[in-house]
């Protein structure tokens, strides 16, 4: 069985085996690092600060039977402050014509910009290459648990949720914006920008390009990168779109991956997430419904999984050991 839960400390093993797949920024391949991290998860499930940027969430994937982590998925609280500013390039449009040669065009454009007021920020996810393509929809359990958590905590975080993709990247992982605009102005590698930018945002008010940037006077390549995703987050922003997210015609300044957003509220999931009491059912239904379903447990702050259910007024009917008949749990279909 898999269950999605909170992280905590003996995690720290499993967690660093999956920061090596893949480089993440929330993920850092450190164990010192990550060890802070699950710490301050513990003590922002426990005790979450009325200064929603200073809390982060983690959520782990588990393979019960082998008693181990296999994938990982991630809240900030808000992500955008004074301290932090969230930056963007707003892609726009602009028009341009002359009337004498009865001629214009409509170019691109990129405007950089800042938000000090941001959002809750859901990313970090990640599963072990086993546990992709899996029948029960591993990466999509993973990615969900956070809008059920976010669902029955909305007071924890901002009114509108914000996801930043990932965009194409060349073959010797270069992103292509960057080398047109970045390298040029900043005179860095992009994964040196990217984790320096974690730390020091001064560097890029000072020094990245505030006026218009034309998208015409970019190589194809970096045009084409401009709010486009790679092939392996393809699946990831379909998903979101599916429950509610749209793209909000800005990009990463970095690598032109595009930024979606939605209200908390508008989300499927959370609009239609209820509390059921569960009811029994020993027969096994061609019909049934995949419901992510959380429950009370006396060792992790959050602990949920799907299951095959079918409902009946405001009964969950369910055939599993892990929820008792007349128990309360809330749930949604997925």
């Amino acid at each position: 069985m898999f269950i999605v839960r909170s992280v905590q400390e003996s995690d720290l093993e499993d967690l660093y085996e999956l920061s090596q797949l893949i480089t993440l920024i929330n993920l850092p391949s450190d164990k010192e690092l990550l060890k802070e991290k699950i710490i301050a998860s513990t003590k922002t499930f426990q005790k979450p600060s009325v200064k929603k940027e200073d809390n982060f969430y983690i959520f782990v994937l588990c393979d019960t039977k082998l008693n181990k982590v296999v994938g990982a998925s991630m809240i900030h609280g808000k992500h955008g402050t004074l301290k932090e500013p969230h930056f963007f390039l707003k892609v726009g449009r602009e028009h341009k014509l002359s009337t004498s040669l009865n001629t214009g065009f409509i170019h691109g454009t990129l405007k950089f910009g800042l938000e000090t007021n941001g959002y809750t920020e859901i990313g970090g996810l990640i599963l072990a290459p086993a546990y992709r393509g899996h029948k029960d929809k591993l990466g999509k359990t993973l990615s969900f648990a956070r809008f059920h958590y976010i669902g029955q905590h909305l007071d924890e975080f901002t009114p509108s949720i914000h996801s930043e993709l990932l965009p194409p990247f060349d073959s010797q992982g270069n992103s292509p914006l960057w080398e047109a605009i970045g390298r040029r102005f900043l005179n860095m590698d992009y994964h040196d920008a990217d984790m320096l930018s974690r730390e020091n945002k001064e560097f890029i008010t000072s020094l990245y390009p505030i006026d218009t940037i034309y998208e015409a006077l970019l190589p194809l390549e970096a045009r084409n990168a401009i709010g486009k995703v790679g092939k392996q987050t393809e699946p990831v922003k379909r998903m979101l779109e599916s429950i509610g997210f749209r793209y909000m015609e800005e990009v990463d300044p970095f690598d032109g991956g595009p930024h979606l957003r939605a209200l908390a509220k508008d989300i499927s999931l959370i609009k239609n997430m209820k509390e059921y009491t569960v009811s029994k059912d020993d027969k096994t239904s061609s019909d049934n419904n995949k419901f992510l379903i959380s429950v009370e447990s006396n060792d992790h702050p959050f602990y949920c999984f799907a299951v095959d259910a079918e409902v009946k007024g405001d009964n969950l009917m369910i055939n599993n050991p892990k929820v008792l008949k007349g128990q309360k749990v809330k749930a949604f279909q997925i």
